[in-house]
């Protein structure tokens, strides 16, 4: 396996790969690249017999702030942007069938799609700092992956309240909602994943697989009716608005169309 792709970098030690979102001075902010360079990752991964768990973990301040929303502006006309949710949604499902077992090793913020991203990993680990929500409708977006996904995780309650709201929940109240499975001290978020994951690594990985397939029946339903709805969200005068806001600093004038 490389040590690098795109915005990610990695190491593989006692049969664990982690895997480190490296644009902090960003935080972690996923660029329009990352989802095919996160499919590649996994392709190589699946291949290597010397990986056998894949921890995910942000560098810098944070796990990840999310997309880039100042390239969102870059991605030109309508079909440029359906073939760029195409490309998310289907990185997002390459890592939840991902035959081998993942887990998210979590600080500071996990937003948009930094927080899909931990929704599509079989374990979630958080530290004390970790800040967790689905903000996209400031911009006029959704949480494509979120609305399809988040329900298999959290319930419906807790999902809307985080859509509607853009709330962000600390790692406590992630843990309460189903998105985390364990919250540990401030910076012991990774020490913690590793040692699951090397708990997870001594186990038969054919056994492993086959439960995950199990596990993860059903989960593709809403995929397609996300990605157009997403899509059409992405060329709407309030999307434009919101991202010209962001980029501007200042608070968006929508006028719902």
């Amino acid at each position: 396996m490389r040590d690098k792709y795109g915005m990610m970098s990695l190491r593989v030690d006692d049969s664990v790969a982690i895997v480190t979102l490296d644009r902090p001075q960003k935080l972690n902010a996923l660029t329009n690249a990352f989802w095919t360079d996160l499919m590649a990752l996994l392709a190589d991964a699946e291949l290597s017999y010397e990986v056998r768990v894949l921890v995910f973990h942000g560098s810098g301040k944070a796990f990840s702030a999310g997309g880039d929303i100042e390239e969102f502006g870059n991605l030109g006309d309508v079909p440029a942007r359906r073939r760029y949710q195409e490309r998310a949604f289907s990185a997002f499902r390459a890592l939840e069938t991902f035959p081998k077992p993942t887990i998210a090793a979590v600080h500071g913020y996990a937003l948009g799609g930094g927080c899909e991203l931990t929704m599509v990993c079989d374990i979630v680990v958080a530290d004390s700092t970790a800040r967790f929500g689905t903000p996209e409708a400031s911009i006029g977006l959704m949480p494509g992956l979120g609305v399809v996904r988040g329900l298999a995780n959290t319930n419906l309650h807790w999902m809307k309240y985080m859509v509607f709201t853009g709330a962000k929940l600390d790692a406590e109240e992630a843990r309460l909602a189903g998105l985390v499975n364990l919250v540990s001290e401030s910076g012991a978020h990774l020490e913690v994943a590793l040692g699951l994951a090397r708990t997870v690594a001594a186990m038969p990985a054919v056994a492993l697989e086959v439960a995950k397939r199990i596990l993860n029946r059903g989960s593709g339903e809403g995929y397609d009716y996300a990605l157009e709805a997403t899509a059409l969200l992405h060329s709407t005068a309030d999307q434009h608005e919101g991202v010209s806001a962001f980029k501007e600093r200042r608070e968006p004038r929508f006028k719902d169309r």
